[in-house]
């Protein structure tokens, strides 16, 4: 029987959050990307400090940067944890403490906030980005972390291949130990064997801490972008015991078979989209209903949703199928069909919504017609009005994605 040996106590999580998140525009234009609705209730950073909680991993270190208002307001409501037991989630915004600059890299965010490191005498540092959806037990990567002595444990997915560069690609021996890491290449090496498939990062590391400090200050002193996947993990293979992770091993405890192994980078329109419509099928996927692994949020002090008429004779039926509909929404003799709705949506009689993302606050007027949607933040569509049935149309007023879903920004006036 094998020993698990756990360091999580002594272990600090640095969560970049600082990145503009320009794909991810018009969602983006005012809210840093982590701070970007996600599953009617929830943000997306919720799913990576949701992951760390679950793991027991309770000393957290939030990044932030660009747009960050939004993003500090939503940990300091969602996610206090009781300093008494020394467990902390906290915002560290550029402190400049070692000159003029704003963070020029992931490596030099980390390099910027060292004393966030060494003050406390960390033994681990992970650093995990903040805009990803998937379900980890940390504590499991921290395991093969250990039992390898690792400086720096990768964790990886494999990818298809037409996919990958838009990922830094691992190679690995057959032991995992990473021989060979290219940021975002053009032309990916594929796994030896599957061709049709690359292995790639997650984004997610964990270091030992005089592992960390040693490379980010060396970079600091060099001419690089400063970058984890550009500069720091390609000079560590050279010299550092460099392994790589199996995302598919990991175990969520009340995880089904089918959800082993999904992750998703929302990092523009389409995928962000695409994920959000992953949890209104029958079964999903990504199951958020796992009692055993809650992701966590701010809890709206609202109302129950509420469905109200049901004039079939005249068509005007309150209904939402195959949807999430959060608190405090009121589908008033409208039809909802694939949807998801953050709190406080009205739905009004005799319109019909689809395949569609609507957030807080967003009103539907009587006889409009919406579909393959996002519709921001307190946006008030007009009676009659149609969105995503004239695409032609809907790109002289809106952003339109490659897959042809429209995005009206928040507080747009139509």
């Amino acid at each position: 029987m094998s020993i698990k040996i756990r360091k999580t106590q002594n272990t600090l999580t640095m969560i970049l959050a600082g990145g503009q998140g320009t794909r991810l525009m018009p969602l983006s234009k005012e809210r840093a990307k982590p701070a970007v609705p996600f599953g009617g209730r929830y943000r997306i950073i919720d799913f990576v400090l949701s992951n760390l909680i679950n793991s027991g991993f309770h000393k957290i270190k939030v990044l932030t940067q660009f747009r960050s208002e939004s993003l500090t307001r939503h940990l300091s409501l969602a996610w206090y944890l009781p300093p008494m037991l020394g467990y902390f989630i906290e915002s560290v915004p550029p402190q400049m403490k070692i000159g003029s600059d704003w963070y020029k890299g992931s490596a030099d965010a980390v390099y910027q906030n060292l004393n966030l490191i060494e003050d406390k005498g960390y033994d681990r540092v992970c650093i995990f980005g903040a805009d990803h959806i998937y379900k980890m037990d940390l504590s499991q990567i921290m395991d093969f972390h250990n039992l390898k002595s690792a400086d720096l444990t990768i964790a990886t997915i494999p990818v298809p291949i037409n996919m990958a560069s838009s990922f830094g690609v691992v190679e690995v021996n057959s032991d995992w130990r990473v021989i060979g890491f290219e940021e975002k290449p053009k032309e990916p090496k594929p796994m030896p064997d599957n061709p049709d498939m690359a292995l790639i990062s997650m984004g997610n590391y964990i270091f030992n801490s005089d592992t960390i400090i040693e490379n980010v200050r060396k970079d600091s002193k060099e001419e690089s972008e400063h970058d984890f996947g550009k500069n720091i993990i390609p000079a560590m293979i050279k010299k550092d015991n460099v392994f790589a992770y199996s995302f598919y091993e990991n175990n969520v405890p009340g995880m089904s078979e089918e959800e082993r192994g999904y992750w998703r980078d929302v990092g523009d329109i389409d995928a962000y989209w695409s994920a959000n419509m992953d949890l209104v099928t029958v079964a999903p996927v990504f199951n958020l209903y796992n009692e055993h692994w809650p992701i966590r949020t701010y809890y709206h002090p609202l109302p129950p949703a509420k469905f109200v008429f049901a004039n079939k004779e005249r068509g005007r039926i309150g209904a939402a199928t195959d949807s999430l509909v959060s608190e405090g929404c009121i589908i008033s003799g409208g039809e909802v069909e694939n949807c998801i709705l953050s709190p406080r949506v009205r739905v009004n009689s005799y319109s019909h919504v689809t395949d569609s993302i609507l957030m807080e606050g967003v009103n539907i007027g009587r006889y409009a017609k919406v579909k393959r949607a996002v519709i921001d933040k307190f946006v008030n569509i007009p009676p009659n009005f149609e969105i995503g049935y004239d695409i032609e149309k809907d790109r002289k007023r809106f952003y339109v994605s490659p897959a042809g879903i429209v995005v009206i920004p928040k507080n747009a006036i139509l």
